[in-house]
């Protein structure tokens, strides 16, 4: 396995504790069913701040292939991730237990995935309050949304087939990410 949906958020909306964050709790995760041997990253962008340069999800994740929980190749390369990838579906896009997410049609939906990104894998256009939930610290309303792709391939926004980056998400806390369609999960990538 080197990829995986979370099958757990925060609980705490799109506030994960910033990057170091998300990545811990991919490691934990990936621990948990016995992949904790390798090093995992959150696929997640991140504006630049506090002297440190903005953070693109695709720099953080290697270059492939990733395979699933079942050992299915979910995408070949960066190129393949980011483009049709005609591997990658709602019954390949698993959770690091081997679990399909609920999508689009289930209940609850939960296709919404955080990732700050947009289609080509780099940070999103905007601030850090409008595209990453101030660089995934955030649970609050009112102050800025994180942009989410649709692991599933399907639903509305302006890009509805894309993984990771379909549309804004209403707000930052969880209900808000509920609301949305989604659970406040992310994908989570071995990077080596």
């Amino acid at each position: 396995m080197s990829f995986f949906i979370t099958s757990v958020g925060s609980g705490k909306g799109a506030d994960l504790g910033g990057l170091a964050g998300a990545d811990a709790h991919c490691q934990a995760l990936a621990k948990a069913v016995g992949a904790g041997g390798k090093t995992w990253h959150a696929y997640l962008s991140a504006t630049a701040a506090d002297g440190k340069p903005a953070v693109h999800a695709k720099d953080r994740i290697g270059t492939g292939p990733w395979h699933n929980a079942k050992g299915e190749v979910v995408a070949k390369d960066l190129a393949d991730l980011h483009g049709e990838a005609p591997l990658w579906t709602k019954q390949t896009a698993l959770n690091e237990k081997g679990g399909v997410v609920n999508g689009r049609g289930d209940t609850p939906n939960m296709h919404d995935i955080l990732t700050g990104s947009k289609q080509d894998g780099t940070l999103s256009d905007g601030d850090a309050a409008s595209a990453t939930c101030s660089n995934w610290t955030s649970s609050t309303d009112g102050s800025g949304s994180a942009t989410v792709g649709h692991f599933d391939r399907t639903g509305g926004g302006a890009a509805p087939t894309s993984l990771n980056a379909a549309h804004p998400s209403r707000g930052c806390s969880q209900a808000n990410l509920v609301a949305t369609g989604g659970a406040g999960f992310f994908y989570c990538f071995a990077s080596k």
